[in-house]
């Protein structure tokens, strides 16, 4: 008859939709992993990039937090 999908159609139609499933969860899978090692990248990336630009002894700074480690600002210069 016109019309009717035969027994070995609806099996194809669910093996492709099977395998269309499978990659869908790989894909998944590979896209969450990358975001969590691309997040870890630009956490340590912001660190190195924020120690980097630290104002040395006598460099500008507006607090603390711009001057290298152990130095506190004072009057717009490190020391």
């Amino acid at each position: 008859m016109k019309g009717q999908l035969s027994a070995e159609m609806l099996i194809l139609i669910v093996v492709v939709l099977a395998v269309v499933a499978i990659a869908s969860v790989q894909l998944i899978g590979t896209a969450k992993e990358t975001s969590e090692n691309i997040g870890k990248h630009t956490d340590r990336l912001n660190q190195l990039t924020s120690e980097a630009v630290k104002s040395p002894e006598g460099g500008f700074c507006t607090d603390d937090e711009d001057c290298e480690k152990g130095m506190g600002c004072e009057e717009y210069r490190c020391g």
